[in-house]
């Protein structure tokens, strides 16, 4: 059996996010990857068994570094408005240091991968995120709402201004959108008046 290179295989993962940007999973094929790295296919399967363990493998190993860096900073007894500002800037933070890595995050949600990808996240996560709302609609902080009604109000505006940044592009004849801290927290302000009970 050959052996394990470690800096083969970043390179490898980090060609393998950057094809999914820009040909999306249609596109994307082991020999292609193979190619782009300067690798022979077999090489690729040293590392992956096949395209399916590859997309499992990234998003697991890129939905740990989304989830560590969101809770930096971060405790689900803050108050509402407090919590939701630090993940804000700290989802931001990642995803424009990490634009293939964003995008393919996204891409995920919308195959059939989602299912199986939602039982890689890790569960302190997971608490950590419930008990913030839960104490949150407690306090008489947070509207109570389903969860797909909650994270569309209080994410999907950052991730579109995000999505506005990455892409370089928002509406015709307007100049290119970059997302910055005044921004975002404009956002923010209108998204937590949504939000109040």
């Amino acid at each position: 059996m050959r052996r394990r290179d470690v800096e083969k295989e970043r390179l490898i993962r980090e060609n393998a996010f950057k094809m999914f940007f820009e040909e999306g999973f249609s596109g994307f094929s082991m020999q292609k990857l193979a190619k782009a790295s300067a690798v022979s296919p077999a090489t690729l399967y040293i590392y992956f068994k096949d395209k399916d363990d590859l997309i499992m493998q990234l998003y697991a190993e890129e939905m740990q570094k989304m989830t560590s860096a969101t809770l930096e900073g971060f405790e689900a007894s803050m108050p509402f408005a407090d919590g939701l500002r630090i993940q804000w800037m700290n989802r931001a933070r990642y995803f424009l240091a990490n634009p293939y890595q964003a995008h393919f995050l996204e891409q995920v949600r919308y195959t059939p991968f989602h299912d199986r990808a939602m039982g890689v996240i890790d569960p302190h996560f997971l608490k950590q995120m419930k008990g913030f709302v839960h104490n949150a609609i407690r306090n008489g902080e947070l509207v109570d709402v389903p969860v797909e009604i909650y994270w569309s109000v209080a994410f999907s505006p950052l991730y579109q201004l995000i999505k506005f940044d990455l892409h370089g592009v928002s509406f015709p004849g307007i100049p290119r959108f970059k997302l910055n801290e005044k921004s975002m927290l404009k956002a923010l302000e209108l998204v937590l008046k949504a939000l109040k009970p």
